[in-house]
C-alpha cells in the first residue's frame, strides 16, 4: 500500500490562499459561536470538565492556537503525512474486517485537521469520506465545529473521531454524531484512559463507561486496546435501528 507525500512548495500556497480566506472567519467567528451555556451539562463521574474557560470564545481561542500553528502544520502536512496515513489505514483496515465499515460507507472525520484520517479512509477505498475541523484543509477537510456539526439527520454510516478529549462539552459532541449517524451506523473513538491529556484537552476521561453513558440512542459494540498516538483504547458504538422513545 502506498501513499503520496504532498510537495513542500505547493503546500505553502495552498496554505496561504486558505489562510487569507478563513482568517477574516476565525476573527469574526461568529458561524463558529455556540449559543451554550458556561456551565457544562452534568457528565458521569469518569468524565471530568476541565475549569478554567470562561466563555466559549477563550475554548475557541485556545483551540485555534493549535490548529492554525504554522510549525505543526507543516509537520502535519510534510513529516507526519505519510506516518499518519499509514497508521490510520491500519485501524480502518481492521474496522472493515470487523464487519465496522465498507467501502461503500459514508464516513466523517470529526476533528481531522489537516485530513490524514479522510486520507487514509481512501486509501482503503472508502471513497465517500470527509472531514470538519475549525480550519478547513481543502478538499478533505470542511470548516465546522464538532459541537454542532453542518450536517443533515443520518449523514453518515460511519463516524471516526480521535478528538473526543477536545470537547468541552461532551454531551453535545456525542449528541451531534448520534444525529448525523444513521440508524445502524457506526461511531469509532479513539480515547485516552486514566491519564491527563495536553493542555488543549478540554475533559479527562478515567473510564469507558464515561464515554458510553452519553450515548442515548446507540450501543457499546467493541472495546479494544490501540496505540494511536498517544491514544490508547477503540470504542466502537453502533447507533441504534430504532431509538428508544419510538418503541414506546
Amino acid at each position: 500500500m502506498s501513499t503520496t507525500k504532498p510537495l513542500f512548495k505547493p503546500f505553502l500556497f495552498l496554505l496561504t490562499l486558505s489562510l487569507l480566506f478563513i482568517l477574516p472567519l476565525l476573527f469574526s467567528r461568529s458561524n463558529l459561536r455556540l449559543q451554550l451555556p458556561l456551565s457544562s451539562t452534568p457528565t458521569p463521574s469518569l468524565l471530568k470538565i476541565r475549569p478554567g474557560f470562561r466563555s466559549y470564545d477563550d475554548y475557541l481561542k485556545l483551540q485555534l492556537n493549535k490548529t492554525l500553528n504554522p510549525r505543526l502544520r507543516r509537520l502535519w502536512a510534510t513529516r507526519d503525512w505519510n506516518r499518519k496515513i499509514s497508521v490510520f489505514s491500519r485501524f480502518f483496515l481492521n474496522l472493515r474486517q470487523s464487519g465496522f465499515l465498507s467501502n461503500t460507507s459514508r464516513a466523517l472525520c470529526v476533528g481531522a485537521r489537516m485530513g490524514q484520517e479522510v486520507a487514509a479512509l481512501q486509501t482503503v477505498g472508502v471513497v465517500d469520506s470527509i472531514g470538519i475541523d475549525l480550519v478547513p484543509s481543502p478538499p478533505l477537510v470542511l470548516q465546522g465545529d464538532f459541537h454542532s456539526q453542518p450536517f443533515p439527520d443520518s449523514s453518515f454510516d460511519f463516524e471516526f473521531s480521535n478528538v473526543f478529549d477536545h470537547a468541552l462539552y461532551p454531551q453535545r459532541f456525542v449528541g451531534e454524531i448520534e444525529r448525523t449517524l444513521r440508524p445502524g451506523g457506526i461511531c469509532v473513538l479513539h480515547v485516552a484512559l486514566g491519564r491527563r491529556g495536553d493542555r488543549y484537552s478540554a475533559n479527562d476521561l478515567f473510564g469507558v463507561e464515561g464515554v458510553t453513558a452519553l450515548f442515548k440512542d446507540s450501543d457499546l459494540a467493541r472495546v479494544r486496546k490501540v496505540d494511536g498516538f498517544g491514544l490508547d483504547t477503540e470504542l466502537v458504538i453502533r447507533k441504534k435501528k430504532m431509538r428508544s422513545r419510538d418503541r414506546l
